[in-house]
């Protein structure tokens, strides 16, 4: 799922609702500019005469987005998250986006290696 940066605020609300996501990339004339987070949308629309069906997702994003590509070293991905307090990684394959790794994702690889072979 991608976003354009002209959308709305209640647009990404809405993409993230339906698709059960909390990360979306924000994109300018099919490049990457940004990404936006439930948790941004949400700290916006505190501040006083915010209406999110106005406001567009440039005003929402973080600009500096962390990409990497798909064959990035997994012990990378997350030391560099760990390192900033990122919540999300933008996997993309040339200038083409194709993912996003988040914090939960790094969690359930987590979980599964704690877990073991015998699911212990």
């Amino acid at each position: 799922m991608l976003i354009g940066i002209e959308q709305t605020m209640s647009a990404a609300h809405d993409l993230m609702r339906s698709n059960g996501i909390r990360h979306l990339p924000v994109l300018h004339g099919g490049k990457l500019v940004g990404i936006v987070s439930l948790r941004d949308l949400h700290l916006v629309e505190t501040f006083r005469d915010v209406d999110p069906d106005e406001i567009r997702v440039e005003e929402a994003m973080t600009q500096d987005v962390y990409a990497v590509e798909p064959k990035t070293p997994l012990k990378d991905v997350v030391s560099e998250m760990a390192q900033r307090k990122l919540g999300s990684a933008v996997v993309i394959d040339g200038s083409k986006v194709v993912g996003v790794f988040t914090t939960t994702d790094a969690l359930d690889t987590l979980a599964g290696v704690l877990a073991g072979p015998q699911g212990v």
